[in-house]
């Protein structure tokens, strides 16, 4: 059996094989887009200011809209609707904590064959980008990794690929990484396994004998207040 109680999934360029948001921004909103995710990076604007600035331009559409560009050209990865069965099988709690846009996740899971799975996320609607899973005290990220991790059934795998994943990574029992992540998790010294599909998700959780455990820093370093 597994040694972990639930796993958390990223899901733009993890659960789904694309940047959802970055595709949508391409399509409907305006090239200073990227100028935010720079400010961003730089640690010069926190993530809802600059994800508000980035979707500005998508007041004027209908989420109908949205939505269905996003199922038709961001695929889902192939092996994450299998890996999420067997999860279940293993009575494994999966839960997907997004820091992106909110509004297509449920549409493009059930479009994938996967229901009943609790997301935790922005939210975009009607014009209106609210952010219900930011830290109480902490204003810089949208959604709060950290806080997802820390209330999750443990021990907790951590499943991610980009910066918004850092400070969930920090805090699980056991993190999966690719792409923008790996560098992170040196840089901070998380312990990680590489990954390039659920599939080698799914055999490193069933073969793992002992977890690395979180790092789990007293002061999130991306902690910040206005």
């Amino acid at each position: 059996m597994p040694l972990v109680g639930s796993v958390l999934i990223d899901f733009d360029g993890t659960a789904c094989t694309h940047d959802v948001a970055e595709h949508l921004m391409d399509r409907f909103g305006e090239p200073s887009w990227r100028e935010w995710d720079e400010r961003w990076l730089r640690g010069e604007v926190d993530t809802r200011t600059a994800i508000r600035g980035q979707v500005a331009p998508f007041a004027g559409l209908h989420d109908e809209e949205l939505i269905a560009y996003a199922v038709e050209h961001c695929p889902m990865d192939p092996t994450f609707a299998p890996f999420v069965g067997w999860c279940r099988d293993n009575d494994l709690a999966t839960t997907i904590v997004s820091d992106g846009l909110g509004l297509y996740i449920q549409p493009m899971l059930a479009a994938a064959g996967v229901t009943n799975m609790p997301v935790i996320t922005n939210d975009w609607a009607r014009g209106t980008m609210a952010f219900p899973n930011g830290h109480p005290r902490c204003d810089w990220c949208g959604t709060c990794k950290m806080l997802a991790v820390q209330r999750a059934a443990r021990p907790v795998a951590f499943v991610g690929e980009g910066h918004s994943d850092r400070y969930g990574a920090l805090y699980a029992d056991v993190v999966f990484a690719k792409d923008a992540l790996v560098d992170l998790c040196r840089d901070d010294g998380i312990p990680f396994v590489a990954y390039e599909t659920f599939d080698d998700v799914r055999a490193s959780l069933g073969s793992l004998e002992t977890l690395p455990g979180p790092l789990a820093p007293e002061v999130c370093p991306g902690w910040h207040t206005a």
